[in-house]
């Protein structure tokens, strides 16, 4: 009894200590929005997302367990500042929760802008391969990205700190760094320790990767091709600490749309290593560019792609997010609106509707149709008509964190209310 009473003891507090108004983000006042259509909407009820809730009373309450979250999209997501401030809000909610920096891959070795939240460096020859080509010469994973070397000088760093911080970024560190990839010959990833010294791993074939303990905690992890012979290729790093808390891992490319991601061979069995609790799934803003887009074959692609979430994990909740409103480029400085925004938002109701997943509705939220010219014309959107300014994807993260802990306050509320434990 005693046990049963502290627990809805905690649960009752809850809402002030952890959903109060100082933890709960502001956002400015936005006319041309509609602010109070921020929430997830679950059609059949919140009964898929059981094993979140019970994982946030866990971290939130008792400071035990790990949430792992997995944001996967386009260029919204790789742009990384959406999932950054949703995961420093998560994060700032009960201070010392990290649970691990998650999946990462060092873009700037293949060419292309890294996520605002950490930073990406590389020396020596690297080829890489994405999943929006026509066809990839190497074979993919999760990441949806590949970088190949036979270079005796390359090394790829990743630094868990942000480009330009802001005062809320957590202090993200790991002792534990698994480097999935693969080598034709023996050459080999090794870790540059700090002293110069080279750190071996161990190969792991049922994760195809080579794991690192290193002697202590750090923020940043130098990797070495070793071996003279071979071709060795990378195609994500995963960093752990092995600490209770949240973890969320964004995986984005540029331009990519679902046939971007089915190229991904090595997709379910890299997503078995983040083993998200929660999908965040943001793919179709590229899908929904042409004329002549067809809702039925974009729903039939999604149901492939849960398909494969769902072999790794059943209990895996799922949230769709609609397309933002954006426009099409007809001439140099000439738009068009892209009327497919409506029609891609009813395809993703119909697929939480279909596995009772989570919707969150950023078009409706946005304005609605041509609402992006009002938030360009506000500093919030990008003169493309389709990306956001760093503001506008920082209130988008504010507003999906609000949305996110909203839910989770109701279920909280309807467990006092039903006397549950």
């Amino acid at each position: 009894m005693k046990g049963t009473l502290t627990h809805i003891l905690l649960l009752l507090l809850l809402p002030a200590c952890v959903l109060a108004q100082p933890a709960r983000k502001a956002v400015p006042e936005l006319s041309f929005a509609s602010l109070s259509s921020n929430r997830i909407v679950f059609f059949g009820g919140d009964k898929s997302y059981e094993k979140v809730w019970k994982k946030m009373d866990s971290v939130f309450i008792y400071g035990q367990g790990n949430l792992r979250i997995m944001h996967l999209g386009g260029s919204h997501v790789q742009g990384g500042m959406l999932t950054r401030e949703l995961r420093n809000d998560l994060l700032s909610a009960r201070p010392m929760t990290d649970g691990g920096r998650g999946m990462m891959f060092p873009c700037t070795a293949a060419k292309t802008n890294t996520p605002t939240s950490y930073i990406s460096r590389y020396t020596g020859e690297w080829t890489y391969d994405r999943c929006t080509q026509r066809e990839p010469l190497h074979r993919l994973g999760l990441t949806g990205m590949a970088v190949s070397t036979t270079d005796t000088a390359a090394t790829v760093t990743i630094r868990t700190t942000a480009r330009k911080p802001f005062p809320n970024d957590p202090s993200f560190r790991f002792d534990k760094v698994s480097v999935l990839g693969y080598s034709d010959g023996p050459r080999v990833p090794v870790v540059v320790l700090s002293e110069g010294d080279s750190l071996f791993g161990t190969r792991n074939e049922a994760v195809a990767a080579w794991e690192f303990r290193l002697p202590a905690m750090a923020d940043s992890v130098k990797i070495a091709a070793h071996g003279r012979e071979g071709e060795l290729t990378l195609t994500g790093i995963f960093l752990e600490n092995g600490r209770p808390g949240i973890s969320v891992s964004e995986i984005g490319v540029n331009g990519a749309a679902l046939p971007s991601f089915a190229k991904c061979l090595d997709f379910e069995r890299d997503l078995a290593m983040v083993a998200p609790d929660l999908v965040i799934l943001a793919i179709g803003i590229n899908d929904a560019v042409p004329k002549d887009f067809d809702p039925e074959l974009f729903v039939s692609r999604y149901r492939t792609l849960v398909s494969q979430i769902r072999s790794v994990n059943p209990d895996c909740a799922l949230l769709f997010v609609s397309n933002n409103d954006s426009y099409r480029r007809i001439r140099r400085g000439r738009y068009s609106v892209n009327t497919n925004g409506e029609l891609a938002r009813q395809a993703f109701i119909r697929l939480a509707q279909e596995y009772n997943a989570g919707f969150w509705d950023v078009f409706r939220i946005m304005g609605g149709l041509e609402s992006m010219k009002d938030w360009e014309e506000a500093g919030l959107a990008r003169t493309d008509k389709i990306h956001f300014t760093e503001e506008g994807y920082t209130i988008l993260g504010d507003l999906l964190y609000n949305a996110l802990m909203d839910s989770y306050s109701d279920h909280i509320l309807k467990r006092v209310g039903h006397g549950t434990e």
